[in-house]
């Protein structure tokens, strides 16, 4: 089969899902418990189903919904909890992977209004593509960058080769029992972006990749995007860098 590199997009499904990030008058899906369908797994308050509206041909689309609390947020979540989220979502994208199914599985979460995403409920989705390999176009380096916190089970970083631009995190482990590692380094990323940041910042992606040696959660604050990425693919990495590794340093990890 022959190796695709782009999605194919079901406008008309698209155009039916439910808004609420942008209409706060519009049902939470994922609040009517009793009505959600096709539950592959369910963990306390964790639950992962598939993706009622199959927006994308050619893929297996799931959400993982983390929290029953509409109002809740990563960065607000208890240790216990973020810990419990983590492990869940990790073993069951590892599950789709192994299965031998799909080409590649992705795992990502969007937060707030320029993430791309439509509903505020804090989740994540787990999507299985066909014919799609999403490391074709990763490069390594860009999990390299000036160093936040690192020991032996984790490495926090600030990219000093983004793959869209300016600020983007990383956290990378190498043996999955680490996960609980991740979580809080992830955390703190969050808690940095939405609190402490010098920009205002309301949206975030997390991108959850699985290389040869390790797995990488990469933190993306979401702005408007630059032209320089849009038009020509060409990423910017700010000058500030370590001064900002440093400010993260000094606050999450003295």
């Amino acid at each position: 089969m022959a190796m695709e590199q782009q999605l194919q997009f079901i406008t008309q499904l698209g155009k039916q899902k439910p808004k609420t990030i942008a209409n706060n008058s519009t049902a939470c899906p994922f609040c009517a418990k009793e009505s959600l369908e096709n539950i592959i797994a369910q963990e306390g308050p964790l639950i992962l189903l598939q993706n009622k509206y199959k927006t994308l041909e050619n893929t297996f689309q799931t959400v993982l919904i983390e929290t029953d609390k509409c109002e809740d947020e990563l960065s607000m979540y208890s240790k216990e909890h973020i810990h419990r989220l983590f492990a869940f979502a990790i073993r069951h994208w590892m599950e789709m992977e192994e299965s031998g199914v799909y080409r590649s599985v992705v795992l990502y979460k969007n937060h707030g209004p320029l993430s791309g995403g439509t509903i505020s409920h804090p989740h994540m989705q787990i999507v299985g593509f066909e014919n799609v390999d999403y490391k074709e176009k990763i490069k390594e380096n860009t999990f390299s960058g000036i160093t936040i916190f690192k020991d032996d089970a984790v490495s926090f970083t600030l990219s000093n080769h983004p793959i869209m631009g300016f600020y983007e995190f990383n956290v990378m482990i190498r043996d999955v029992e680490q996960v609980n590692k991740m979580a809080d380094c992830v955390q703190a990323a969050v808690k940095f972006l939405l609190n402490d940041f010098q920009f205002k910042c309301e949206s975030y992606n997390l991108f959850f990749y699985h290389m040869d040696s390790y797995i990488a959660c990469k933190i993306m604050p979401r702005f408007v995007a630059s032209p320089y990425f849009i038009g020509y693919m060409i990423p910017q990495v700010s000058n500030d860098i370590e001064s900002v590794a440093e400010q993260i340093k000094s606050i999450y990890f003295s």
